[in-house]
C-alpha cells in the first residue's frame, strides 16, 4: 500500500523514533508500505517519519541509480554489485561514520523539488536488524553510504538542511518557509476534518 509522505512542517519529521521492540506482521508491513511509497515515489530511501512513523526503521534501494558508484561489503563479505543487495530494511540501526568526508547534491521526498550540497562521510560502518530479526554489519561506500547517512539522520528527527552550510540554507530560506506553511496548513485542515466527525 503506498503510503502519503510526510513534509517538511510536519513535527514528526523532528521527532527521534523510537527502537521497534518486536519485529512482527505490523512491522513487517509497515516495510512493505515504505518499499512501495519509496519505489512509487522514484526515492532511493525513506525513514518511518517520512510516513508519519517516529520508529528507528529505514528502507534503501540505491538500483535505479546509474552514475555514482557504490561499494558494500555485509558480514565482512564484499558484495561486488551493491546493486543485487538491494532493497535493504535497517531496523534499529546504529551507524559509525567512517573515512574522509566529500560534498555532494542531495535531495529528500518529504522535500519536493528542494535540493543541496550537503557533507557527508565517504563510508559508514552499520550494525543494524533484518526483517527475519538477524543482526547484520554492512560496509558501504559512495552513494549508499550517503543514502544511508541521510536516513538515519532522518531516525534522529535530523533532516538534510540541517547539514548544509549557512549560505545554501539561506538560498532556500523562502522555498523551506512556504513548504512549512503549505503542510501546516494542511495539518489545520486534516485536524479540523478529524473534529467534524468526531462531533
Amino acid at each position: 500500500m503506498i503510503l502519503p509522505i510526510v513534509q517538511y512542517g510536519d513535527p514528526v519529521l523532528r521527532t527521534r523514533g523510537k527502537p521497534v521492540e518486536q519485529i512482527d506482521d505490523q512491522i513487517r508491513e509497515l516495510a512493505a508500505n515504505m518499499l512501495e511509497t519509496m519505489h512509487a515515489a522514484s526515492g532511493v530511501g525513506l525513514a518511518a517519519q517520512q510516513v508519519g512513523e517516529a520508529l528507528q526503521l529505514a528502507v534503501l534501494d540505491i538500483s535505479p541509480v546509474e552514475d555514482r558508484p557504490s561499494t558494500l561489503k555485509i558480514d565482512g563479505k564484499n558484495v561486488p554489485d551493491a546493486k543485487s543487495a538491494m532493497p535493504l530494511v535497517l531496523i534499529n540501526p546504529e551507524v559509525e561514520l567512517q573515512g574522509e568526508t566529500e560534498v555532494g547534491i542531495e535531495g529528500c521526498l518529504s522535500f519536493p523539488e528542494i535540493t543541496g550540497e550537503v557533507e557527508r562521510a565517504q563510508s559508514v560502518w552499520v550494525r543494524a536488524q533484518t526483517l527475519n530479526g538477524d543482526m547484520i554489519e554492512l560496509e558501504a561506500g559512495g552513494f549508499l553510504a550517503r543514502a544511508i547517512q541521510h536516513e538515519h539522520d532522518h531516525l534522529q528527527g535530523i533532516l538534510f538542511i540541517d547539514r548544509m552550510n549557512s549560505a545554501a540554507k539561506a538560498a532556500l530560506a523562502s522555498r523551506l518557509k512556504r513548504l512549512q506553511k503549505e503542510t501546516r496548513r494542511g495539518i489545520r485542515h486534516r485536524e479540523a476534518l478529524v473534529a467534524e466527525t468526531t462531533l
